[in-house]
This record gives structure tokens, sequence and C-alpha cells, in this order.
């Protein structure tokens, strides 16, 4: 078909020193551009990937001398990433929250994926690597596209390596600032329900609480201020995660029946319509405060990302209702 490479035959590749300790999702990922997300986990499920000559989950993470068996997938012919626009350019500089020569810290803005792809011609991680040309920029973890604040990018493979293992003995504290349409049962909790990906025909990830099949996630909530709303009050709330699960915060959120606010897929449409005429357009999740000791440091590192203007603006207003109250 026009636009498509030929299908390759089945690829034997060696796990690099680079990719140690990365999970195996993530390495075909990167490898087999232009294939769709929900191919690459089809493969995975379907057992046509092979590590070792056997069958490995998508979160198996790679080991020093494994054999990756990759079968044969048709390709998309390569296409440059998008240029982002200089105005998109400047607003990151400025949004750089600190940096030296193996790590940067950016606070994120709302409405920008972190990467290209899936109809987007770029995402963060290319207007980053245009901003530093020549630098080897990799993401350390993610945000949803509709979060802001505090990600985390390695300038060497060293650098992501010891990230990825902070992140994985669960010694990255991530802290971050959340208004719920609901108020909390109590003043403080920890909601701990196991949950589940899945990935849609079309690509997109639904997450749910899944006791039996899904996997272990914790998040403490914490109480910061209430304000007036429908369904009883909204809340202002610290959202600690002790495990890092796509849209954990939403989900857990959601599953307490005080979902966020401006979520779409998980929240309640009829809080979000009454809150767009008070300035609410975005999901109001944003990654606050950051804390980690790399290995490359002598001491802990601490970043915090300001709340943005319209979401300052709006408990702005918020403050305004509740006095007249």
């Amino acid at each position: 078909m026009p636009g498509e490479a030929p299908s390759p035959s089945v690829q034997l590749v060696p796990v690099p020193a680079a990719a140690v300790g990365q999970r195996i999702d993530n390495f075909l990922l990167a490898r087999l551009k232009g294939v769709p997300r929900s191919h690459v986990y089809r493969i995975l499920r379907g057992g046509e990937v092979r590590v070792n000559k056997g069958r490995v989950r998508s979160d198996y993470r790679l080991q020093a001398g494994d054999l990756v068996r990759i079968p044969p997938v048709r390709l998309a012919e390569p296409r440059e990433p998008g240029l982002a626009p200089s105005a998109l350019l400047r607003g990151l500089e400025a949004a750089i929250l600190y940096e030296d020569e193996r790590l940067l810290a950016i606070d994120k803005p709302a409405g920008l994926a972190v990467h290209g792809g899936s109809g987007l011609s770029f995402g963060l991680i290319e207007a980053m690597r245009q901003l530093r040309p020549g630098m080897e920029l990799e993401l350390v973890h993610r945000l949803d596209r509709d979060t802001s604040g505090c990600l985390l990018l390695a300038k060497r493979s060293s650098t992501l390596r010891d990230l990825h293992r902070l992140i994985r003995d669960q010694a990255v504290e991530k802290r971050y600032l959340a208004l719920l349409t609901r108020p909390l049962p109590r003043a403080e909790l920890t909601v701990d329900a196991p949950l589940l990906k899945n990935t849609l025909k079309s690509g997109e990830r639904v997450v749910r609480v899944d006791p039996a099949a899904g996997k272990p996630s914790r998040t403490r909530f914490r109480r910061l201020r209430g304000y007036p709303g429908p369904q009883g009050g909204l809340e202002l709330v610290e959202a600690r995660l002790l495990t890092g699960r796509t849209h954990q915060i939403r989900v857990h959120a959601a599953h307490l029946g005080a979902p966020l606010a401006g979520d779409e897929k998980y929240g309640d449409e009829g809080v979000n319509q009454a809150l767009r005429p008070l300035g609410l357009r975005r999901l109001f999740l944003h990654a606050a405060d950051l804390s980690l000791q790399p290995a490359h440091l002598s001491r802990p590192l601490r970043l915090q990302a300001p709340l943005p203007p319209e979401l300052q603006a709006l408990l702005a207003r918020l403050e305004e209702m509740a006095k007249k109250e």
C-alpha cells in the first residue's frame, strides 16, 4: 500500500545496554515507530514477541543478555516530526524548573501531549529536542495531555536508568493538586484499589478498578480547602502517588465518588458544565511537587511548579462565592 514500507522479516534483537531495565512494551514502541500502540500490545498478548524464546508480559523489564524476537510487522514510512512554533518554544524555555548536565525538569503546560503520534505532529519531547538540539533527551515519566506540572527529562541513558530505578523503588515523591467535585469522606485517606488498563481499538486508554485482575495502586488524598458547589461542594486536595499507574489519581477519585473537576473521561459532566462559566476549561490536576535523590547529585532535589494562572483564577472565583454564602 502507498505510504507503507515492506513487511520486515522476524527480528532477533540483542538488548542494548541503554535498554536494560526498560519495559518490553516501551522498548517495542520506540523500535516500531509507526505501528499503532494497540497492535504492539496485541502481539505482546498473543505471544508473538518472545524474550529468550519465552512469552513475557508487557511490564517485563529487559535484562542484560536478553534476546528479543520481534515478529514481522508493517511499518508506516517514517516521517519527520513536525516543528513546534516559536511561541511555544519560548514558553517552554521559560517553563524550565531545573537543568544540569544530566537532567532537565519542566513545568509542562496543560493541553500539550508529552510526545507526538495519534494525529499529533509533535509533543513536548519533540519540542524540547528542538530547544536542545544534539542532546539525548528522553522522557523519564509521563503526564496526561491535560495535566500540567513537574515533568522530568533525562539527557543521558545512564541517568534515565537511574531515575527509572528510583521510580521502581518508590524513591520519587510526587504530589498533585486536584479539585474534587464532591468532598472527601474524611480529611485524609488512602485509596487502595487495583487498576486495570485497557486500550480500545481507537488507541484510547481507559482504566478501571478491578480487584481481581488489576495492578496494586495506592493514592493518598488530603483535604486542603472546601468551596461551595453542586453535589455538596467542591474540595481542593493534595494527592500523593504511592504507586504510578496510568490515570491513577483520576480513577481513584472517581472510585471515591468524587471525580476531578474538568475530567471528561471519568468525571461528572453536570458539575463540569456548571464550572465552565467560572472559567474551567481543562482538567483540574497539576503536578505541583516532585522530590528525588538522583545519583549524580550530592543532595536531594525538590521541584515545585506553581498552580497555573487559569486554575488560580478559578479558585479565586470560588473564594468569592464562599464569602457571599
